[in-house]
């Protein structure tokens, strides 16, 4: 998939929290943790869970998940 933004961090999901409506993604990149917050569909059509590998791109102030 290609994409405008050009800040692509590979991690690992270390949690994820599932709320009503939103998820809060954990990942560990590197020794750094970052955290996003998606809404609840995404994170379970991904079908994310602790283990994960994925990218966090980071677009401005949004930070968004993909999950090769």
């Amino acid at each position: 998939m290609a994409l405008s933004a050009r800040n692509h961090l590979k991690g690992e999901v270390t949690e994820v929290i599932l709320g009503t409506v939103t998820a809060l993604i954990t990942v560990k990149v590197g020794n750094d943790v970052i955290e996003s917050v998606i809404t609840k569909r995404s994170a379970e059509d991904l079908k994310l869970k602790k283990g994960d590998i994925v990218t966090a791109i980071i677009k401005a102030t949004e930070v968004m998940i993909q999950k090769d």
